[in-house]
């Protein structure tokens, strides 16, 4: 079963002691980010802490640290796919940001759209606090009617950018007075805003029926991945559509009911083989347990889609103890 409660956690290098604080904040922001490098001036007690809040679809993460580099290859793009993307705004402080032959310089009021399906750098000076939400793909390439990577500057200082600003502040400010529902309805509705925001306009997508079809599926999609009965009929059924109309409006996006079901299903294994709670199911468990008919099909289709088998992925976020001990 997907994810479905909403979680806020608190964590600061305090935990640990003032040797082991790098080394604790690459594994800590790698767990619930994405593989990256990391560079510090100093490593003998970096000082950082996250504020993080998540349900199945989105997260939002206030942090703050000493001064470092964070760094994604094109090795680690390739070999950790992440195609989601994440908003970045300062609230005090400054970083910069070199992706995709651009670089810009962030501070409170200046945010920025990124993917982490191209390599960046992200400089971070002393004493910067700042918020990183992670947005599903498809929530921006459906609404702006793109697939390929996106780095973008958005003022803040007014306007619709001003309520985007002002929306993820209250999202944090409020988050332990929420519920996982409100806290996705909120986040949905700030992408929303944030998109027509990058689009200049303020409709990012043409008015129409398909488009509102095309949002509502994708959601359900990715709510019900882990239903080894799920179809495009059934999705059409439980929303009140006819199947004609579903396939329609993913037509317009470029993608079938069939690829949208497994798409979510393979992202859905992704997050599950990097998190430790599923640490210790077998390949097989978790094949069934995501909505795959078997392993050996979870393994093509995976393999296909990440350049990888389930197994190396995971090997890749868990090493063994002997890895361990010898690093």
């Amino acid at each position: 079963m997907a994810l479905k409660t909403y979680t806020v956690i608190s964590c600061t290098t305090r935990d640990v002691t003032s040797r082991e604080r790098a080394q604790f904040w690459g594994e800590h922001v790698t767990s619930y980010q994405s593989q990256m490098g990391y560079g510090y001036p100093r490593t003998d007690d970096f000082r950082a802490g996250t504020i993080r809040q998540r349900t199945a679809t989105y997260q939002l993460v206030q942090w703050w640290s000493d001064t470092i580099k964070y760094t994604r290859t094109t090795s680690q793009v390739r070999h950790s796919p992440d195609e989601d993307y994440r908003l970045l705004l300062p609230v005090a402080g400054e970083l910069l940001l070199r992706q995709n032959g651009q670089e810009l310089r962030l501070v409170p009021d200046a945010g920025c759209l990124l993917t982490f399906g191209a390599p960046f750098e992200v400089l971070q000076a002393a004493s910067t606090r700042a918020f990183i939400m992670s947005i599903p793909a498809q929530e921006v390439n459906g609404r702006l009617n793109r697939s390929s990577p996106l780095t973008l500057g958005l003022d803040l200082r007014s306007g619709l950018g001003r309520v985007v600003g002002d929306m993820l502040t209250g999202l944090h400010e409020e988050r332990d007075a929420l519920a996982g529902g409100q806290f996705d309805a909120v986040s949905e509705r700030l992408v929303e805003l944030l998109c027509m925001l990058a689009a200049g306009d303020d409709r990012p997508t043409p008015p129409g029926h398909l488009t509102e079809v095309e949002t509502v599926v994708r959601r359900y999609a990715r709510e019900h991945a882990a239903d080894p009965h799920l179809t495009g009929a059934t999705m059409a059924r439980a929303l009140g559509w006819s199947l004609r109309q579903v396939q329609l409006a993913l037509q317009q996006a470029g993608t079938t009911p069939r690829a949208l079901i497994r798409e979510e299903r393979l992202r859905l294994v992704r997050d599950r083989l990097r998190a430790p709670a599923y640490r210790y199911m077998t390949i097989t468990e978790l094949a069934y347990a995501s909505g795959f008919s078997s392993s050996s099909a979870l393994s093509t289709a995976f393999r296909q889609r990440f350049g990888v088998c389930p197994r190396e992925m995971r090997h890749a976020g868990f090493p063994s103890a002997g890895d361990t001990q010898r690093s």
